[in-house]
């Protein structure tokens, strides 16, 4: 199991599509956007779910974090169910974001990656990706990383998505040790 964490439009998704090209074995993408979606629209716009405020803030109410906490245990079942899994997440909590997870994935092998962009650089990504509020970028690039632990972090600031997922895809390689025949 890999588990990326990153601000808004720091790479995330560039690093899993190339993930997925790259590991030997097929590993399924799974990422927060994908939770956000299949959310009902009510909870886009009430108190309970999840909404922005100016300045890219993210706001986040007790129904969506119940539901965040099932869908962590309903990939990490997957997981144990023998699926390779990546997970693109955003830790606005930081260190209690990850610590829900560990406690979704106990007994799992999982690699904890940080996946860093400077502030200005995933700003600029932002406007051209035109589909995220004005300030998120900005706003998350170090605070989702503060007290967060990782096993390896990457940066996409100025590293193509293509390499950071080849040196996590090494990582992963070498943490299962030779392959059989």
């Amino acid at each position: 199991m890999i588990v990326l964490n990153g601000g808004s439009s720091s790479g995330k998704s560039g690093i899993v599509r190339c993930l997925q090209a790259v590991l030997p074995d097929p590993w399924l993408a799974f990422g927060v956007d994908t939770l956000v979606d299949a959310m009902p629209p009510s909870l886009r716009t009430s108190d309970a779910g999840i909404g922005f405020a100016d300045g890219g803030e993210v706001l986040v109410g007790e129904t969506f974090r119940t539901l965040d906490t099932a869908w962590a245990h309903g990939i990490a079942a997957m997981a144990r169910a023998g699926a390779r899994i990546v997970v693109d997440d955003v830790f606005l909590g930081g260190p209690e974001s990850q610590h829900r997870w560990r406690k979704a994935l106990e007994g799992l092998d999982v690699l904890w990656v940080g996946v860093r962009c400077d502030a200005e650089v995933a700003a600029a990504r932002e406007i051209a990706r035109g589909d995220r509020p004005s300030g998120m970028a900005a706003a998350q690039a170090e605070t989702v990383h503060r007290g967060v632990l990782y096993d390896l972090e990457v940066d996409t600031t100025r590293t193509e998505s293509l390499t950071c997922a080849r040196t996590i895809a090494a990582h992963v390689r070498d943490a299962e040790g030779p392959r059989g025949p």
